[in-house]
């Protein structure tokens, strides 16, 4: 079991392993209060970048994710302290939440039990609203750089690092622009690479179930994570492929197609990151071939790493 699934659901921290949380997501002199929560956020995959003082105060509050780019507030959480400690937190980015609630208290009365359903249902009501902004705004920008930007060539040096043609993508300066769009073709979000390959995201921007299309399905449709390997799978083969841009995606992504192509193959193609703990470009892609109904493949690629 990974730190993610550890953290599905409802997630308790009990006090022996909150000893253990990392030092460094916690100020110099830790509130109590703090530690249940801040821990369950690093099971998650969810720690704050910097040291972070969480306050029940029932307001949505933001923070940038440990791993997330300089800047970016991609984080939230809210957290109440009556009638016992609890809340929730997640990433805008992934779209993923967790409940969490203190688990070494009195168990609540059915009054204070309602009373915490009317403080998680409003923070809920909040949250929403709040995503709906910031994805509206990220929506907004992605059109405008999108705009902007030229029809990429094959003459990019990431492209011609890779071995790759630039296929329905665009170039501003010296940045490749790949769309996310969902399924109905909307534009959310935009990933960005440079010439040195480093990718990004647009600030914002809703990822989970969007993803990048090369070609009209027919009767197989491929699945995969990074430009760079879609680029050359439909070079390969001539089959349509939907690029989801990270592991996580990938099961989204997976329902998102099934849904508007109930009649194609999906071939979910995945990384094999053998190197990495529990494998999680293998593992992910075999879970959304089975969310789907569809198929496995782990493609091998001859002198270029992909991506």
């Amino acid at each position: 079991m990974n730190q993610k699934e550890k953290a599905a659901g409802v997630l308790r921290a009990p006090k022996a392993a909150i000893q253990k949380t990392d030092r460094a997501i916690i100020k110099r002199r830790p509130d109590p209060v703090n530690l249940p929560m801040l821990h369950a956020m690093q099971l998650a995959g969810l720690a704050p970048a910097k040291a972070l003082e969480l306050v029940p105060d029932g307001k949505l509050r933001r923070y940038r994710v440990d791993g997330d780019k300089a800047g970016s507030t991609n984080g939230w959480y809210v957290l109440h302290s009556h009638p016992v400690l609890a809340g929730a937190f997640g990433s805008w980015k992934t779209g993923e939440s967790h409940n969490w609630h203190q688990a070494d208290v009195t168990p609540p009365t059915p009054a204070e039990r309602a009373a915490m359903q009317r403080h998680m249902q409003a923070a809920q009501a909040a949250r929403v609203i709040e995503q709906d902004r910031v994805h509206g705004e990220a929506r907004a920008k992605a059109e405008r750089l999108w705009r902007m930007a030229r029809p990429a060539t094959n003459a990019h040096p990431y492209l011609e690092r890779k071995r790759i043609n630039a296929i329905g993508i665009r170039r501003l300066r010296d940045m490749l622009l790949i769309p996310a769009r969902d399924a109905a073709g909307v534009l959310h979000t935009l990933q960005f690479i440079g010439a040195d390959g480093a990718k990004r995201f647009l600030t914002g921007g809703r990822i989970a179930g969007c993803y990048f299309a090369m070609g009209r399905p027919a009767d197989s449709l491929l699945l995969c994570e990074g430009y760079a390997t879609g680029a050359t799978l439909h070079q390969a083969t001539g089959c349509a492929v939907a690029v989801a841009f990270n592991c996580g995606n990938l099961s989204a992504v997976a329902r998102a197609l099934r849904a508007k192509f109930p009649a194609v193959r999906i071939v979910v193609c995945a990384d094999d990151d053998s190197r990495t703990p529990g494998n999680p470009g293998l593992t992910r892609a075999r879970e959304a071939a089975r969310a789907v109904g569809g198929f496995l493949a782990v493609p091998r690629f001859e002198g270029v790493s992909h991506g």
